[in-house]
């Protein structure tokens, strides 16, 4: 039997949640702490369980099998972080500067999502593609493709090109630098963050 979980403070953060959902969300945000710590082969559906407080079972009502919960952890966290780089992009009052901040705030970001940063980190090389497929990366791509039209609106972005292609390759550029940032440090993002938005720069700018 599913032990009682105290539901009354457990949101989504807007409105708080319903027993099965609050015992999921419980779940799954024990799952990403525990994936994030201890990787997805030394942890078990079981330890997950204790932490998240529920029955050794219970996440088997939520979740296949440890390779659904450790992918629907992932998915989330990301989510996470994806979510704050969207945020950035949107509310950046200055016009150009998201261009430039964009992968600062993601890397700010992935100090409080630790299965996301262990992913990027090629500490579960098995996985690592799924990053590229995460759902919410549209998000993403949806968001500064939607800024490169509004760019364009302006004429301080070019006119002739495609803000779909070119947020899917600028996105794409994106995790391979935080991939980079984490696997070998911020020295690069030092070293080449000018040399980095320069190919932005000359990729969207109107020429002179």
């Amino acid at each position: 039997m599913e032990p009682d979980l105290d539901t009354s403070t457990v949101t989504d953060g807007t409105t708080p949640l319903g027993k099965g959902a609050a015992t999921r969300r419980a779940v799954l945000d024990a799952a990403i702490e525990r994936f994030g710590r201890d990787g997805f082969r030394s942890t078990s559906v079981a330890d997950i369980a204790r932490d998240a407080r529920v029955g050794g079972t219970v996440p088997y009502a939520y979740f296949a099998n440890k390779e659904a919960l450790f992918t629907a952890a992932l998915d989330e966290d990301a989510a996470g972080v994806i979510h704050e780089g969207v945020s950035h992009v949107f509310d950046d009052v200055d016009r150009q500067g998201w261009r430039s901040t964009l992968i600062l705030t993601l890397v700010e970001a992935l100090d409080h999502h630790p299965l996301a940063r262990r992913v990027l980190s090629g500490l579960e090389p098995h996985v690592t593609s799924r990053m590229l497929d995460i759902p919410t990366l549209e998000d993403l791509r949806t968001a500064v493709a939607q800024r490169i039209r509004d760019d364009q609106a302006r004429g301080t972005v070019r006119s002739d090109i495609d803000a779909a292609a070119i947020s899917r390759g600028a996105v794409a550029i994106i995790i391979s630098v935080l991939m980079g940032v984490l696997q070998f440090g911020t020295d690069g993002v030092e070293r080449y963050g000018d040399d980095v938005l320069a190919v932005f720069t000359a990729a969207l700018d109107p020429p002179n």
